[in-house]
């Protein structure tokens, strides 16, 4: 992903609707960037160079339902739900690490009433990683939805099938080795994970695992990697 978003005829929607400053951003724009920063909307934080938290503006702060002094120099991902840390937490590791420059990550917020979830972006701001806040990541809620039906009940979004299949991708399965596995056409598997991707709104599998997780359909903690069964249609 850092390599096409390097392209300037491949942006993604996140940088059309919520622009970031470049790493190379002139200092004259300094101003504008706290403008941005401050009265955008868009739940926003800057983050030194061990994701912790150095500021966060009044969007984010909401999001988090927290003070600006309950936040501040706490680790990010340790606000988040369990399931998001370990991924959201590789991915600042890479961004430490200069491996890549910004990645976008799927996760969930716990709330009293109810968790909040979205994408996640975070990028580097500055190649010194000696800066105070070398990190900046930006909160892309979801749109409400009716996925669930009146009165909380979780819906059984999967057949057999697609959680058999589901499982195995989790666990880095190829299109042909799910083919062999479960005695399928690498065509028959694919139009199973493209539902999938459809009924969870994902792009790919790798997001596709991710708000499965997030969403609890695959429980966390567990290798190989196991659907709930409430998440499974009856025959």
């Amino acid at each position: 992903m850092p390599d096409a978003l390097d392209c300037p005829t491949e942006r993604s929607r996140a940088d059309i609707h919520h622009p970031v400053p470049h790493p190379h951003t002139p200092s004259r724009s300094a101003a504008m960037f706290r403008s941005l920063f401050e009265r955008s909307g868009v739940g926003m934080a800057a983050l030194d160079s061990h994701s912790r938290i150095r500021r966060a503006n009044d969007a984010m702060l909401a999001l988090l339902d927290r003070s600006t002094s309950e936040v501040r120099d706490i680790a990010f991902a340790d606000l988040l739900h369990p399931d998001s840390r370990s991924r959201l937490q590789l991915g600042f590791d890479q961004l430490r690490l200069g491996r890549t420059g910004r990645f976008t990550e799927y996760v969930k917020v716990p709330r009293p009433q109810n968790a909040v979830g979205g994408d996640l972006t975070a990028l580097r701001m500055r190649a010194d990683a000696r800066a105070d806040s070398p990190l900046l990541v930006w909160f892309q809620v979801d749109p409400p939805t009716a996925e669930c039906p009146p009165g909380g009940a979780r819906p059984t979004l999967l057949s057999e099938t697609e959680a058999r299949i589901l499982e195995r991708v989790a666990a880095g399965a190829s299109t042909v080795q799910l083919a062999g596995q479960l005695h399928l056409s690498c065509k028959g598997i694919e139009y199973h994970v493209s539902a999938m991707l459809r009924k969870l709104d994902v792009p790919n599998r790798p997001a596709l695992v991710s708000r499965a997780y997030t969403l609890g359909i695959l429980s966390s903690g567990n290798w190989p990697p196991r659907v709930q069964r409430e998440y499974v249609k009856g025959p």
